[in-house]
């Protein structure tokens, strides 16, 4: 369950302004599985980038070909590519980046995110059909360092997570230009995502995406004088997490987050899994939908809470947006929470009736119940009757890594998320 639906008691319904037509629901794409899938539960845009300059250098990322193929792709199915190049460059990467930039410019995504002020520059100068998004990482927490970037030629920014909605809501009403904050996900300790710990432990810049997550391990003090002696810290068996930070869940606070005139509503992700995906893209889907089609009657439904609940995720917080120093306080014994083991793998031939074929990356038996995650609407449940190889031959279990056919009671869309019921 969401913290917000811990901490308050579920939502309330209340008095909007004018709603907007249009809320974007913008997804991540680490690469083109998890385009497709982010694609197909429902994103309006999707963020990604190709094998250099971002900052999720080990996400699998895009080469320039699989790049116009997800491009075009996207746009056949009506959705945005905004494609990352938010790392902070040194001086011997200039001349790769200008390349790089030119590239860019042919593959015409639908923007660029970019944090540091000289990309934004060469960008400016390359590529200027390109519209210009403003990273995180670029910090920003008020509205006049908005109106700065408006008028280097910014056409949206993704505000520093440390803002509050009081002032999101402020910032919207005092620049012209769309804002963009994070709904869902992994936060830094470093919230707006210039952490420096992995440059300090590892070696491996945070800034040039290659972050090693050091804020996620266990750690003990050690006294000067006491070598080898290791004193815990709020410790429990398996260590001390005091950079560990909770995970953002915002689901319950759609109403306040459209009514602050936030125009893109951003899932955290790129590393994650295509279960994950599918599950929180489905469930932010769902909740946008059901309140621009009826705000004053919208609620929260029992069973987007009891989804989200079941991915693998941190326990859940409201992060800064309502000034509540209780949901920003570290995950200290790093708790783990969701069914880990639920996701069984990826539907992919349903033309048979009554059978599918899958990618299974987690075992599954004769006998199993699974749940299939359809795009819209209820999850169907089934039983697994039997189970065909690659040469059609009756097993009893299907291990990771193979491809086989899932005998079912039911038929099934052609593509879709499959998980085993506990």
């Amino acid at each position: 369950m969401c913290a917000s639906s811990i901490l308050a008691g579920g939502t309330t319904n209340l008095t909007m302004k004018k709603i907007p037509q249009k809320i974007e629901l913008l997804a991540p794409a680490g690469n083109i599985e998890k385009l497709e899938t982010a694609i197909q539960y429902g994103a309006d845009a999707v963020y990604l980038a190709g094998k250099e300059f971002s900052l999720r250098n080990f996400s699998g990322n895009f080469t320039d070909q699989e790049l116009e193929q997800a491009i075009g792709f996207a746009h056949k199915a009506g959705v945005k590519v905004y494609l990352a190049c938010n790392i902070y460059a040194r001086n011997p990467e200039q001349g790769a980046i200008v390349s790089y930039l030119e590239r860019v410019g042919r593959l015409n995504p639908d923007a660029i995110i970019i944090a540091d002020p000289g990309i934004i520059l060469l960008a400016t100068t390359i590529i200027p059909h390109i519209p210009i998004h403003l990273s995180t990482q670029a910090n920003t927490t008020n509205y006049n360092t908005v109106r700065f970037w408006e008028q280097t030629g910014i056409t949206r920014v993704n505000l520093a997570r440390e803002l509050s909605l009081d002032e999101i809501r402020e910032i919207s009403t005092r620049s012209a230009i769309e804002t963009e904050t994070f709904i869902h996900g992994a936060m830094c300790i470093s919230y707006s995502g210039r952490c420096l710990l992995s440059n300090f432990l590892n070696g491996r810049d945070s800034n040039q995406g290659l972050c090693t997550h050091p804020c996620r391990w266990s750690y003990s003090v050690v006294e000067e004088q006491r070598p080898g002696q290791y004193h815990p810290l709020m410790e429990d068996k398996r260590g001390t997490y005091i950079f560990n930070s909770k995970d953002l869940c915002m689901l319950d606070h759609i109403p306040e987050l459209i009514d602050a005139g936030i125009a893109s509503l951003k899932i955290e992700g790129r590393m994650k899994g295509i279960s994950y995906l599918a599950s929180v893209v489905k469930t932010y889907r769902q909740a946008i939908d059901s309140y621009l089609l009826d705000p004053d009657n919208y609620q929260t439904a029992p069973q987007w809470r009891e989804e989200l609940s079941r991915i693998y995720h941190r326990e859940y917080c409201t992060g800064f947006y309502f000034n509540d120093p209780d949901q920003t306080l570290p995950n200290y014994q790093n708790l783990r929470q969701g069914m880990i083991h639920g996701f069984i793998g990826k539907i992919m031939d349903g033309s048979q009736e009554g059978q599918v074929t899958v990618a299974i990356k987690n075992k599954i038996s004769k006998g199993d119940t699974i749940e299939i995650l359809t795009p819209r609407g209820p999850n169907p449940r089934t039983l697994v009757t039997d189970i065909l190889d690659k040469n059609q031959n009756s097993i009893e279990h299907a291990q990771p890594n193979t491809c086989s056919t899932l005998k079912l009671e039911i038929n099934t869309p052609l593509k879709g998320i499959i998980r085993k019921v506990f």
